[in-house]
């Protein structure tokens, strides 16, 4: 009963699901961005470190990352990771990825607030999200009022680090496309492509956020059918 409970039919199989459509879709959009090639040839190596000396971030490293759609920027090591699908390639799907990720890098420089407060968070969410369902379950089955609400309270790091993900992503894309822009780096018929792609990319950290919301939902039902019992 507790494995496939109400709540977990209720929310978190719909949220499973947009998730998956979501991963499906930006999968879907890289397939076909990834096959129309920029105009300039650049690389997005090329483009990302082009955006970063206008920025006047030269001094950030640029490093390949194994893997597909594995790009990241570090904060704490100051680097700038491009998978390989990403790295050597001059297609408009690499170009608007290597761009987004030195909209991380601005963000940083800059001193981006959200940012800031997620790089803050890590470490406390990703504590918090391991800890949470074993307490809240121990809590369930022990009938201790105390160790499931303190699993929900845990699981609300969880909810809060996915919900401050969401503006950091899309300034970041905000971002991308301003620089993209007037760099002159794109051509103007490449730049509504670029913009399909990050929005599709961007699905997934709402999907995130949709499943994270499902989970304490359901959590908060179980909890209240316990003090029902």
């Amino acid at each position: 009963m507790m494995l496939f409970d109400q709540g977990y039919w209720l929310f978190v199989i719909p949220a499973m699901f947009f998730a998956l459509w979501a991963q499906a879709k930006v999968q879907s959009a890289f397939n076909t961005y990834s096959r129309l090639q920029s105009r300039t040839g650049r690389t997005g190596v090329e483009v990302a470190a082009a955006l970063l000396r206008s920025a006047g971030l030269g001094d950030v490293r640029i490093e390949r990352q194994r893997g597909h759609l594995t790009d990241h920027y570090d904060p704490r090591t100051r680097t700038l990771r491009l998978s390989d699908s990403t790295y050597n390639s001059s297609s408009v799907a690499a170009i608007a990825i290597a761009a987004h990720e030195v909209g991380h890098a601005v963000q940083h420089s800059v001193g981006y607030a959200p940012l800031a407060v997620r790089n803050g968070l890590v470490p406390v969410a990703q504590f918090t999200s391991q800890a949470a369902f074993p307490l809240f379950f121990i809590g369930l089955f022990t009938n201790s009022g105390f160790l499931m609400d303190l699993g929900i309270l845990f699981f609300l790091g969880a909810v809060l680090f996915q919900a401050i993900t969401l503006p950091v992503e899309f300034n970041a894309s905000s971002r991308a496309m301003d620089m993209l822009q007037v760099s002159g780096l794109v051509a103007p018929a490449e730049e509504g492509p670029m913009r399909n792609m990050l929005s599709a990319a961007a699905l997934t950290y709402v999907a995130g956020l949709a499943v994270a919301v499902a989970q304490l939902l359901r959590l908060l039902v179980l909890r209240g059918s316990r003090d029902r019992d």
